[in-house]
């Protein structure tokens, strides 16, 4: 019996060396018909181009493309070193909707894929699609901002979430195409694409080249509307407008670093509406505060393009009256401060930027602007500090983001209410490991911290109080707060309580560039050293690979069900807006 197991191991490795070859898009792909994509297939040998047979549905695939892609006999990586043969075909679009196998074979390399290209309604069900993401939303976040922003009394919460009432459900799968694990540029990617990719990759699939710039790339929803529509586009997020989320909308590169790159993406496409922050990236090379290297004025140019320009919550309310078609409000040279800092304790960098608008606020200026657009809207929403206020589990901070973006989702739902041929989805790119697990008893005696943590009938109820009505606590300090805690951590030192002098930063890199515990907050009263449970190199908890809830209403929102590959939320999205039915 054991050598008949040795020899199924043996051949499903052999089997593994056989299919070395890589084809791009991936198998089980799914493509919108008549949206260009580019077609790659990767050789771990050098071949002559005649040695190379690829087939599409049994025929050859220049037949069945129309036109032949470009051999490479020896593509190049890291120090000119070659890595293989390949061939490229650049803005391929299949119009015939249907199943295409696509088989490779080079000497003993081979490899076969099949893709799907679907096709859409002939006729958009929805003028406008208003697509929120709460950036690392976990169950937990929300069952915490309920308590938080409603009470809970007898066993049933005070009151409901704007996001509770939305009418359909699905849980999303997150991983990407290298890992279980995943991060918010494949994730955002994916939902903007319909393709799935690799962690920090945005709207390509990564590759083995080492220009992040030549990747495989796919069509972003912008394009696609830029394509087929007349729709206006926006962009709305509290982070650096090129980072993660944001940036999906519009870009393509294999490294979500590529920051000052990704203006100019933003730049090619022209949304109509961009705010939040990241001004360093726009800034030309020569101003204090700029990150770019070149000597491009994206400031200049955006106004060249006719946009309005806010950079404070006042300048944000008088652009929006103005008559400009097009609306850029950079608030922050890189991601905006949280609700905690703006509105309550006046910390991180509020004193350097005094009047940064709300979540809430770009919200409503981007849909009062969008909608002047007869032919409707898209518009991207991020609430992204609940992802970065729970890397370093700095929870109160990331509860109060969450309370903020359901905030957001109330505006969207009132604007639905009058707009009803509005789709309203509500999701997250990926969830946090974050569990909510009782309360702690400040008050109770003694110095043990950890006693003091209250879990099933000890847990009693928090004593949040929001005496003005507006749905925050009027202060996160208080008796009895909310336990929350990480699943996984790097070295750090629990503080039991909120962070009120400064956001958290758990962990510090020591003399060898491990991540330690930082011990500023050492002598916390209660403070408890906690040895990590992730890899040393990491200085804040990681994502986890939980699926997200997404919940949605409109037209439309009745395809959200059951679990749904995030790429299974673009043909959705493609299909509410009739991107398939080339409308122009």
């Amino acid at each position: 019996m054991r050598t008949i197991f040795a020899a199924l191991a043996a051949s499903t490795m052999l089997t593994g060396v056989a299919g070395a070859a890589e084809i791009y898009p991936l198998d089980r792909a799914t493509i919108l018909a008549n949206s260009p994509f580019d077609f790659k297939i990767e050789l771990d040998a050098v071949y002559g181009e005649g040695d190379v047979s690829v087939l599409v549905n049994g025929k050859p695939y220049a037949e069945v493309f129309g036109k032949p892609a470009e051999f490479q006999a020896e593509e190049k990586g890291d120090n000119d070193e070659t890595l293989g043969s390949a061939l490229i075909l650049r803005d391929l679009a299949l119009a015939e909707p249907g199943s295409y196998s696509v088989e490779v074979k080079a000497g003993d390399e081979t490899k076969s894929v099949t893709w799907e290209v679907y096709t859409t309604a002939e006729a958009p069900t929805a003028k406008n699609v208003i697509f929120i993401i709460g950036d690392g939303l976990s169950v937990a976040h929300r069952t915490s901002a309920r308590i938080m922003s409603k009470g809970m009394a007898d066993g049933k919460a005070n009151g409901r979430l704007a996001m509770d009432d939305l009418d359909y459900m699905a849980f999303i799968g997150t991983s990407s195409t290298h890992s279980i694990a995943t991060d918010s540029a494949n994730t955002a990617s994916a939902y903007m694409t319909g393709h799935k990719s690799r962690v920090n990759a945005l709207g390509v699939y990564a590759d083995r080249t080492p220009d992040s710039f030549d990747d495989p790339k796919v069509e972003t929803i912008a394009e696609a509307l830029r394509r087929t529509t007349n729709k206006a586009i926006g962009v709305v997020s509290t982070s650096e407008l090129q980072d993660a989320t944001p940036a999906a909308v519009v870009s393509h590169t294999r490294k979500r670093g590529d920051k000052a790159e990704i203006v100019g993406m933003f730049h090619d496409v022209l949304p109509e509406v961009m705010l939040g922050g990241g001004s360093a990236y726009f800034l030309k090379s020569d101003i204090p505060g700029s990150k770019r290297k070149d000597d491009k004025d994206y400031i200049q140019l955006f106004r060249d393009a006719g946009y309005a320009l806010a950079t404070t919550g006042e300048e944000l309310a008088q652009a929006a009256g103005t008559n400009n078609d097009r609306l850029l409000g950079l608030f922050h040279t890189g991601n905006m401060d949280t609700w905690l800092d703006r509105n309550q304790l006046k910390k991180g960098t509020v004193e350097k930027f005094p009047d940064q608008p709300g979540l809430v606020d770009m919200t409503t200026a981007a849909l009062n602007q969008l909608s002047k657009n007869p032919d409707g809207f898209f518009l991207m929403v991020e609430a992204a500090s609940v992802d970065k206020m729970s890397h370093p589990m700095d929870w109160e901070r990331a509860v109060l983001e969450t309370i903020e973006l359901d905030h957001v989702v109330a505006v969207a739902r009132d604007f639905a209410a009058k707009n009803p041929d509005t789709l309203v989805v509500l999701t997250g790119d990926h969830t946090h490991g974050v569990s909510l697990i009782g309360t702690i008893d400040t008050q109770k005696e003694g110095d043990d911290m950890r006693e003091k943590v209250g879990v099933y009938d000890d847990a009693g109820f928090p004593d949040y109080v929001d005496a003005d009505g507006d749905g925050f606590p009027d202060s996160v300090d208080v008796k009895r707060p909310l336990a929350i805690f990480a699943s996984n951590f790097p070295d750090y030192y629990e503080t039991w309580g909120p962070k009120l002098d400064a956001p958290f930063f758990p962990a510090i890199q020591d003399a060898d560039g491990n991540y330690v515990a930082n011990e500023a907050y050492k002598d916390v009263p209660g403070a408890v050293l906690r040895v990590g449970n992730i890899p040393r190199e990491n200085d804040t908890a990681v994502h986890a690979v939980d699926d997200i809830v997404l919940q949605a209403s409109g037209p439309g929102a009745e395809a959200f069900k059951g679990y749904m590959e995030q790429s299974d939320v673009y043909k959705v999205l493609a299909d509410v807006f009739a991107l398939g039915a080339q409308q122009k």
